[in-house]
């Protein structure tokens, strides 16, 4: 309400102070006497208030469960069964198989019949004890005068000695 007051009064002010230029500029003009400024009332307008409806929150009816005793029916006791005693697990019989090397093999790992794996454990035996590991690359095998005939190159990938194991054990 305040607020609307102070703006309709800021709006006479204003007609008023327009009127008054007016009225200045014609009696420059004609030189006429001083004619009296009407002044306008403004009315004020009355603010109709809205009415809000209030909502009545209807209650919901809960209907009450019956509630019915269950039976217990009675736990049966599980029997501890007794723990089987762990044995080794036995390793695959086709790796365990003794296999003879070959002449070139045979130079590096012995001429006695060895199981495949046991193969692979003495060959990186020697690999580690002659420091044959590349140092830049560790996945490589730099071959020495021994591993030169059974690699046929001067530096094999440590993925490629199963397959040349496997061509040289029969």
């Amino acid at each position: 309400m305040v607020a609307k007051k102070k703006t309709a009064k800021k709006k006479v002010a204003k007609k008023k102070v327009a009127k008054k230029k007016v009225a200045k500029k014609k009696v420059a003009k004609k030189k006429v006497a001083k004619k009296k400024v009407a002044k306008k009332k403004v009315a004020k307008k009355k603010v109709a208030k809205k009415k809000v409806a209030k909502k009545k929150v209807a209650k919901k009816k809960v209907a009450k469960k019956k509630v019915t005793k269950k039976k217990v029916a009675k736990k049966k006791v599980a029997k501890k069964k007794v723990a089987k005693k762990k044995t080794k697990r036995k390793p695959n019989a086709a790796f365990m198989k003794p296999l003879t090397p070959s002449a070139d093999l045979a130079a590096v790992i012995g001429s006695a019949a060895v199981p495949r794996t046991m193969a692979i454990k003495k060959i990186w035996d020697y690999i580690k004890k002659h420091d044959l590991q590349d140092s830049k690359n560790r996945r490589n095998i730099n071959a020495d005068a021994k591993l030169k005939p059974l690699f046929k190159k001067a530096t094999v990938s440590m993925f490629d000695l199963a397959k040349i194991l496997n061509l040289n054990l029969s």
